[in-house]
């Protein structure tokens, strides 16, 4: 990639190195328990919401919440980093 700097009327060439980052991240491996929370709360609160004791609106927001829980507790058992997908 190349850049021009004027100077009085003089152009100058000045090469600008661009480093490519590799992303890199780490997966917090989560317990047991978070995932087996997620799943007991998923089961009361869709269980409330089909018997009337908890409004709509509130079950799917809470029941929402429940599923990320569990999709992130999933993607900590099995970690996949980009290298890996090549």
């Amino acid at each position: 990639m190349q850049r021009f700097i004027n100077l009085s009327n003089t152009y100058l060439k000045k090469e600008v190195k661009v480093k490519k980052r590799r992303i890199r991240y780490q997966i917090v491996p989560l317990s047991g328990a978070f995932m087996l929370t997620s799943m007991l709360g998923f089961l009361v609160v869709t269980v409330y919401t089909i018997y009337g004791r908890m409004d709509l609106t509130w079950g799917f927001t809470l029941d929402l919440i429940f599923i990320i829980m569990f999709i992130a507790s999933i993607l900590s058992i099995t970690p996949s980093f980009p290298s890996e997908i090549k």
